[in-house]
């Protein structure tokens, strides 16, 4: 039996909207990370992008359950010397909610090119409103 591996000029890619009002964080965040992957499809190959494009809305909507609004923190590093900078994700929901989903997409992803390259595939808006209607994407939900 022959092992069917995709190529990446041969893979379709759809367009998903994800609404991600009143949905907790990570669970958001592993969904859209497998559909960027294209874990959802049937001709998924490891070491080929096959995934599909992902638009989150309504990102300033989303969730963190239990005590994490309080105790998460962010960490990012400027580049100086002693430039460590430290937010809570409560206040990070509130001024960039569309950095926390995107962080929190990109942690799930490989960290390699196919990573990258992958990533390029979400876009991320605070809002209802987007700019890719012309793309007629589906509405998929997450559990």
């Amino acid at each position: 039996m022959k092992t069917y591996m995709a190529k990446a000029q041969t893979v379709e890619r759809k367009w998903y909207v994800i609404d991600a009002a009143g949905v907790p964080l990570g669970r958001l965040a592993s969904r859209v990370a497998s559909v960027l992957r294209g874990k959802n499809k049937p001709v998924f190959t490891p070491n080929v992008d096959t995934g599909d494009f992902v638009i989150v809305i309504n990102t300033d909507k989303v969730i963190l359950t239990g005590k994490k609004t309080e105790h998460k923190i962010y960490r990012y590093h400027t580049g100086y010397i002693g430039g460590l900078k430290e937010i809570s994700y409560k206040r990070m929901l509130e001024e960039k909610s569309d950095l926390a989903v995107y962080e929190a997409v990109r942690g799930m992803l490989p960290k390699n090119s196919l990573g990258r390259a992958t990533l390029k595939k979400l876009r991320v808006y605070k809002g209802a409103e987007h700019n890719h209607a012309a793309q007629k994407p589906e509405v998929l939900t997450v559990e």
